[in-house]
C-alpha cells in the first residue's frame, strides 16, 4: 500500500504542478508528457527506487495494454469533442489521404528502416514498423492545445493533426495484426483471421458500435435536456461515461474499443445540440491531464534500460532515422493532397509533429504479449521515449518559428496589396 500512496502523491503533484505552471512551461522546450516521463524515471528502480511497477502486476504487457486502452479512451473522446462539429464531414478528403496514403507510407518507411538497421526478418520488421506508425493523440494534444498553440497555429493545422491522431490510432490495428499473425500463424490461417477477425469484427464492429452509441447518447442527452429530466447537464461527465461504455462494450463484443471510442465521440459531436461544449473545453483538458499523464509515468517506470543497451548503436540509429524519415518525407510528397497544408512551412511543421506515445506503447505491449518478440518492446519503447523527448523539446521552438514565418508571410501579403 505504501507504493500506492507514493504513486497517488506523485501523480497528484504532477497534475497540480503542470497545471499551476502551464504558462511558464510554454516558454521552455518542455512538454507535459516529457515531465511525466521524467518523473517516472526518477521514481523507478534506476533512480530513487521509490516505485517498481514490474511488481504491480504479474504481466507487464497486460498492465501496459490495459492502462493504454483507458488512457486512449479518455484522450480520443477529448480529441473528438475538440474538433469543430462538422469538421470530419467537411474535411473527409484530406483525412482520407492521411489515413489511406500517409499512414501506409509511414508504416513502410518505419518497417524498411527496422529491416535495414536491425536486420530483422520482414514479418518482425513489419510488426515493429506498425507499432511506430500511429500519431499519438495524447502527445499531439499537448502540442495543439493551450493558449500559445491556439494563438500561434491556425485551426486548420491543429484540427488536422488532432483528427489524424484520433483516427489512425485505431485504424493502425490491421497493420499491427499483419505482423503478429505472420509471426504466429500459418499463412492461410493468418489471412483468414486477419480478414474475418481483424477487419470485419474488430474494425467493422468498432465503427458500427461507436457510431450507434454516439448517436443514441447525443439524442438521449438532447431529449433529457429538452424534457427537463435532468439537472444541469455536464458534458464532461456524460462523454467520459460514453467513452468508458464504448471501450468496454466493444471489447465484450469482440470489436476494437479504441476505434469505437473515437467514432462514438465524432458521432456524438455531430448529433449533439449541446451548447456547453466550448464552456467545458478547458475543464475537459484539465481532466484529461489526470487520466493521460499517468501513462507516461508508468512508461518511465518500465523503461527497459538493459534491453536498450543490448540494441547498442543500432537501436540509437534506427530510432533517429525513424523520427527523421518516418513521416516528414511522406507529408512533403502528399502536401498538395492534404489541403489544410497550404504552404511549405505548414508541411514542415505537420510533417515533423507526428509524435509517438501511448498508442505505440499499447501496441508494443500487445505485440510482445502475442509474439514474445523482444525488439517489439525494446525498440518500440526506445522510439517512444525518444519521440516524447525530442518532440516535447521542439514543440515550443518549432511552433514559435512557424508563428514568425506565418507573420512574415502575412506582412509580405499586405505589402503586395499596397
Amino acid at each position: 500500500m505504501k507504493e500506492l500512496d507514493i504513486a497517488l502523491v506523485a501523480v497528484g503533484l504532477l497534475v497540480l504542478g503542470t497545471g499551476l505552471l502551464s504558462r511558464p512551461m510554454e516558454r521552455f522546450p518542455i512538454s507535459k508528457p516529457l515531465v511525466a516521463l521524467a518523473l517516472g524515471v526518477a521514481l523507478s528502480p534506476v533512480a530513487l527506487r521509490l516505485l517498481d511497477a514490474a511488481e504491480w502486476h504479474p504481466s507487464r504487457d497486460t498492465l501496459v495494454h490495459e492502462t493504454g486502452r483507458l488512457t486512449l479512451a479518455i484522450a480520443l473522446m477529448g480529441v473528438a469533442l475538440r474538433l469543430p462539429r462538422m469538421w470530419m464531414r467537411d474535411h473527409w478528403r484530406p483525412l482520407s489521404v492521411a489515413l489511406l496514403l500517409l499512414m501506409p507510407l509511414m508504416w513502410f518507411a518505419s518497417s524498411l528502416l527496422v529491416r535495414l538497421v536491425l536486420g530483422l526478418e520482414w514479418p518482425a520488421a513489419l510488426l515493429i514498423g506498425a507499432i511506430l506508425t500511429p500519431t499519438d493523440p495524447v502527445v499531439a494534444s499537448s502540442i495543439v492545445t493551450g493558449p500559445f498553440a491556439k494563438k500561434t497555429l491556425p485551426g486548420r493545422l491543429r484540427h488536422m493533426l488532432s483528427a489524424e491522431s484520433g483516427a489512425n490510432d485505431g485504424l493502425v490495428l490491421p497493420l499491427v495484426m499483419i505482423g503478429i499473425l505472420a509471426l504466429t500463424k500459418p499463412a492461410g490461417e493468418a489471412v483468414h483471421e486477419w480478414l474475418v477477425s481483424t477487419l470485419l469484427r474488430e474494425v467493422g464492429l468498432g465503427i458500427v458500435l461507436g457510431a450507434a452509441l454516439g448517436y443514441v447518447a447525443a439524442r438521449a442527452l438532447t431529449w433529457a435536456t429538452e424534457h427537463d429530466e435532468m439537472e444541469v447537464p455536464s458534458l464532461l461527465a456524460f462523454t467520459v461515461a460514453l467513452a468508458i461504455v464504448a471501450l468496454g462494450g466493444a471489447k465484450l463484443l469482440g470489436g476494437s474499443g479504441v476505434i469505437a471510442v473515437f467514432v462514438a465521440g465524432i458521432a456524438f459531436s455531430m448529433a449533439s445540440r449541446s451548447q456547453d461544449r466550448h464552456e467545458e473545453e478547458r475543464i475537459q483538458e484539465s481532466f484529461n491531464l489526470f487520466f493521460t499523464l499517468p501513462a507516461f509515468v508508468l512508461l518511465g517506470l518500465l523503461l527497459p534500460w538493459h534491453e536498450w543497451m543490448a540494441l547498442g548503436w543500432r537501436g540509437v540509429l534506427v530510432v533517429a532515422l525513424v523520427l527523421l524519415l518516418r513521416r516528414l518525407p511522406a507529408v512533403l510528397l502528399l502536401r498538395r493532397a492534404l489541403s489544410p497544408l497550404r504552404a511549405t512551412r505548414d508541411a514542415l511543421w505537420y510533417g515533423w509533429f507526428g509524435p509517438l506515445g501511448v498508442s505505440a506503447m499499447l501496441y508494443a505491449a500487445l505485440a510482445h504479449e502475442r509474439t514474445h518478440l523482444a525488439e517489439a518492446w525494446s525498440a518500440g519503447t526506445l522510439a517512444i521515449a525518444a519521440s516524447v523527448v525530442v518532440h516535447g523539446m521542439t514543440s515550443g521552438p518549432f511552433t514559435r518559428w512557424y508563428g514568425r514565418r506565418d507573420a512574415e508571410a502575412d506582412e509580405e501579403g499586405e505589402r503586395e496589396k499596397e
